[in-house]
């Protein structure tokens, strides 16, 4: 796998990281690895175009797949390489009950032959990089010769080499996700022992990230670092992924980013799709600038008017004070 562009990407966000969002984001990092949501294979496979079509954007977009029937699997994977994604990845961390019930997400870490059997079906059918997005353990099943077996038995059933890790447990029955995506604690360190106990793999953390100068002390030592709602809550982060995770010095003012999106949000407005859903993930690119709260707050209170437009956000933009 070519590691560079995994220095540095945004999480799947299940309700947030849409196309809307992806196309956004896109205008703030030429180079960072964009995934969509956790979408699970049935609904794929019950509507194909709805859930794999994409902006024209194509370039460094993978798709997050959950389930856990081989056929389904590798079915949807080579749908996704048709329509122009770059990587397959296969969710067994998200904790939730949904997932539970529907035998998919982190519950799989108790099944390394299945998950193993999953991923090599997908290896089978595509020629697009391969990932698995995992957390460190699983309730009572948290200790690191358990993650390391597991990584093991996975990367020996599958070939799969390229793992990233939400460095704290699911626990899947006393916390609901919200929960779990803070409790128990982190333990980065279980992160790093797998790099060291398997050097040849691509290795990426996530989880409770805040900064990029976090991350570049992560880069010290991990092949990549994933970063999600810190992201969503302050855009501008990503702003700036480009210069100093990647090298590249070009940085674009955060007013004329807003303006970059004008021709989508048109093109958009005229194929019906509301304006909300695209400024929703707008909301925080100005957060620690003055006038922030009266841009969110003007918006907020305009975006679900059936006039607005293009004039509206103009006049929130009225509403930023650079010094």
């Amino acid at each position: 796998m070519n590691d560079y562009h995994h220095r540095f990407s945004v999480a799947p966000m299940l309700g947030w990281t849409d196309r809307h969002c992806r196309y956004f984001y896109r205008q703030l990092s030429k180079y960072t690895l964009l995934y969509t949501e956790m979408i699970n294979t049935k609904k794929i496979i019950n509507n194909e175009n709805s859930c794999l079509d994409f902006n024209e954007d194509k370039h460094l977009v993978a798709l997050q797949l959950s389930g856990s029937n081989s056929s389904e699997l590798a079915y949807c994977a080579r749908l996704a390489q048709h329509h122009g994604y770059k990587e397959i990845n296969l969710n067994i961390g998200c904790p939730s009950y949904r997932a539970q019930k529907g035998y998919f997400g982190a519950c799989l870490m108790t099944n390394a032959n299945l998950v193993g059997d999953n991923i090599k079906a997908i290896y089978d059918v595509v020629d697009i990089p391969v990932t698995i997005k995992t957390r460190i353990g699983v309730d009572e099943k948290d200790s690191y010769t358990f993650l390391s077996d597991f990584i093991g038995n996975v990367s020996k059933i599958s070939g799969c080499r390229n793992f990233i890790f939400h460095a704290r447990k699911a626990i899947l029955s006393k916390y609901n996700p919200k929960k779990n995506r803070k409790i128990p604690i982190l333990k980065y360190s279980y992160v790093y022992n797998i790099k060291r106990d398997f050097p040849s793999f691509t290795i990426i953390i996530n989880g409770g990230i805040e900064t990029l100068e976090e991350a570049q002390i992560h880069l010290q030592y991990l092949d990549g670092v994933m970063i999600g709602r810190a992201i969503y809550s302050n855009p501008r982060i990503l702003s700036e992924v480009d210069s100093k995770i990647f090298g590249c010095k070009k940085q674009v003012h955060p007013i004329l980013l807003v303006r970059n999106m004008y021709p989508y949000i048109n093109n958009e407005l005229k194929n019906d799709i509301k304006i909300n859903k695209i400024l929703r993930h707008m909301l925080y690119l100005f957060k620690g600038i003055p006038g922030s709260s009266k841009w969110r707050r003007y918006l907020s209170n305009n975006i679900h008017k059936s006039d607005t437009g293009i004039w509206m956000i103009e006049e929130a933009l009225k509403t930023i004070k650079f010094d």
